[in-house]
């Protein structure tokens, strides 16, 4: 029997069949759209179990955050019409009788990394989405780290900068506003770059423009000093990076790695890997699926 995984955020939400191997055997994909979210997820999940034939064994969702894991509500940033939304209620009324099972995004990303990606043999995991955001989760002692309220590894905050620029989340000088794609565009075009957007901004790094490399030595020296601090902090093993940033391969990488070596000078990090991740937008449908007993 299939579990059914959703995967709910503020551009996309996706609907998966995964089965007890983690491989997933079935996903769809739509637009999150600016009225009725509730709508569309309601559809997906008819759609999904109508696909598993009538029965799944079980519901795991990824929602982005921040997250209340005890009243399983959410409250994303990035859905203006859900506010302390009772998630976790609704998902059960929809497939009543199998276990539903809640947790943040990052954290989804994380395990399915673990799992079935490029996390596979790490005990001590932080993941990460460098996109049109920061995100991330752990995976500590092998199992998903949620923290007190759902919320642990929103490393897209850990501060890197404390007289930065202000933060969507309310602070000052977060990881995000220095390497998320759009914050390394604005960077760019405000010293001299005509480009776009980060895809734009990654050709440009590789062809060599000095200003787009520059703004890829910034992103990445930012994530290093964050990736450094988490580290030390959870004592981690190995950092998968997935989201559409970390798809410019190695003119983020080989900053990224370069400006660790410099942070990460305590002797316990010295065999701290950093990777791409393996299984793109799927990791989340994939680590959703994870939380649910019936495929642990």
């Amino acid at each position: 029997m299939h579990t059914l995984a959703l995967d709910i955020g503020g551009t996309k939400i996706a609907a998966g069949l995964v089965d007890s191997t983690g491989s997933l055997v079935h996903s769809a994909r739509r637009p999150t759209p600016t009225g009725e979210v509730w709508a569309v997820v309601e559809a997906m999940i008819a759609d999904g179990v109508d696909t598993a034939g009538g029965a799944v064994g079980g519901v795991g969702v990824a929602a982005a955050g921040p997250v209340d894991l005890a009243a399983g509500t959410v409250t994303p940033i990035n859905i203006a019409s859900w506010q302390g939304f009772p998630l976790l209620d609704r998902v059960a009324a929809a497939v009543p009788g199998v276990p539903v099972r809640l947790a943040g995004d990052g954290v989804c990303m994380a395990l399915g990394e673990h799992w079935r990606g490029a996390g596979q043999g790490a005990d001590f995991l932080l993941g990460i989405v460098v996109s049109t955001g920061v995100g991330g989760g752990l995976v500590l002692e092998g199992a998903p780290y949620h923290g007190r309220t759902g919320n642990a590894g929103h490393v897209g905050h850990v501060v890197v900068d404390p007289d930065g620029q202000p933060c969507s989340c309310g602070g000052r000088g977060c990881v995000e506003t220095v390497a998320a794609g759009p914050s390394m565009t604005r960077w760019a075009r405000a010293n001299g770059w005509s480009g776009t957007d980060a895809l734009a901004l990654a050709e440009a790094a590789r062809a060599g423009d000095p200003v787009a490399v520059r703004a890829f030595e910034r992103g990445a020296t930012a994530l290093a000093a964050m990736i450094a601090s988490v580290a030390a902090t959870c004592d981690l093993d190995l950092v998968v990076i997935g989201g559409g940033v970390a798809k410019s391969g190695e003119v983020l990488f080989d900053p990224l790695r370069a400006a660790l070596a410099c942070y990460a000078g305590l002797d316990f990090l010295g065999g701290l890997r950093v990777v791409p991740a393996a299984l793109g937008g799927d990791a989340g449908l994939v680590g959703a699926a994870r939380l649910v007993p019936s495929v642990t």
